[in-house]
């Protein structure tokens, strides 16, 4: 297998989730339900509105009612368009970006005064992106495609009249697809990896209500290991079984939420993600445990992510929502920046509402403009093929959601 072919496979293998402009900085979907979106997910760890608390924090399950469903799902629309050129020729690739539908769905059941169960399914990393196949990077990635499914059940306690504490447990399935060419000409054989793997975390969290205006959530989301067993197709011999592991990072949130009077809610956010632990992809032949080709170099930092957003209530069935955020790159430094993981940090600009349609039911709709800032990849070397430019991005997400409390 030539060297060009070994650093396909390291990418391929090892990127499960880092598959295109995903809406979270990095490769994580923030989009877990559509009550938060119009609050750019403002406060989620101490909103605690309705069963999707599950994922952001367990513990905000005692602020629910006796029974409750939440079925969301979300319209994503990233745009990531290259401008540059490389010493193999070829075009921009077109738009990266690609329509992407994320489902959610959630359930939370009292079982005493005090403890709440529940559980949830979601798809905390994934989306896709795709060039042309002929493009000026085409040696580095062509189509790459990430999804997960996550299994959520968790239980929360409400200590006292004011602390509860909730915990969870994360069953996650992930499966990848990458292709790019063999080599620098266009009529070049594609190259094909695949990979899944089942991993698990948990989930902690606690939800303080300070007074009767004020409510403070704290969450934990651990790091969840994948060893994704897949083959590369294209090349001689093929397939090629392999094997890789990733570490899909932790996060960590603190929120809060003031009650300025019975019409207005503040809310605010801070999030940090331990992306650092990402800092080289490295792939093992199954035959014997050696390594594909040399380690590709990542080095990844941890980021933060900071909201602020506002609910108004105008009337007994309709309140709105609006909010801002700004959401970090892992990426310490341009020349880490991939085709494959084109990221950059990004400004959230969200509106939305609720619409009760009456005491057991409820409709949210949400939408947000993210402003991406431009991503520059300065002269990239993969296998003596250099890819000079920068992307222009922007995503456009719509979410609706159902709650019913039964």
């Amino acid at each position: 297998m030539t060297s060009f072919a070994f650093n396909r496979l390291t990418l391929g293998l090892t990127l499960a989730g880092m598959a295109g402009l995903t809406q979270a900085a990095g490769f994580a979907l923030i989009e877990q339900n559509a009550s938060g979106l119009g609050n750019a997910y403002a406060g989620q760890a101490a909103v605690a509105a309705d069963a999707s608390t599950i994922f952001f924090n367990p513990a905000g399950m005692t602020m629910l009612p006796d029974r409750q469903v939440v079925m969301a799902g979300h319209l994503i629309k990233p745009q990531a368009e290259f401008s540059g050129s490389s010493n193999i020729g070829g075009g921009d690739g077109g738009d990266a970006g690609g329509l992407a539908i994320v489902p959610n769905a959630y359930i939370a059941y009292r079982l005493t005064p005090d403890i709440h169960v529940g559980v949830g399914m979601n798809a905390p990393f994934g989306l896709k992106t795709e060039y042309d196949s002929t493009w000026a990077g085409r040696t580095q990635g062509v189509k790459s495609e990430m999804k997960t499914i996550n299994l959520n059940p968790s239980i929360a306690l409400k200590v006292s009249p004011t602390l509860s504490l909730g915990a969870g447990l994360s069953v996650q399935y992930a499966e990848a697809t990458l292709t790019s060419r063999t080599g620098a000409a266009p009529t070049a054989g594609l190259l094909t990896v695949k990979g899944d793997d089942f991993g698990w975390g948990f989930n902690l969290g606690a939800l303080w209500q300070l007074n009767p205006a004020t409510r403070i959530g704290l969450a934990y989301r651990s790091e969840v290991d994948q060893k994704l067993d897949g083959n590369v197709a294209g090349v001689s011999p093929s397939p090629i079984p392999a094997t890789a592991s990733v570490t899909l990072p932790d996060s960590a949130s603190l929120s809060v939420l003031y009650k300025l009077n019975n019409k207005l809610e503040l809310l605010a956010d801070i999030t940090w993600t331990g992306w650092s632990d990402f800092d080289e992809l490295r792939v093992l032949r199954k035959s014997d445990g050696s390594t594909f080709g040399t380690a590709t170099e990542e080095n990844w930092k941890d980021s933060y992510r900071y909201s602020v957003g506002a609910n108004y209530r105008m009337n007994d069935k309709l309140t709105v929502r609006g909010g801002v955020a700004y959401d970090e790159t892992p990426v310490s430094n341009d020349i880490y920046r991939t085709v494959r993981i084109p990221d950059q940090s990004r400004t959230w600009l969200a509106v939305g509402a609720q619409y009760r349609l009456s005491d057991k039911s409820s409709l949210d709709f949400g939408y947000a403009h993210l402003f991406v800032k431009d991503a520059r990849i300065p002269n990239r070397n993969e296998s003596g093929v250099v890819l000079n430019g920068k992307y222009e991005a922007s995503v456009d997400i719509l979410s609706a959601q159902l709650t019913h409390n039964f």
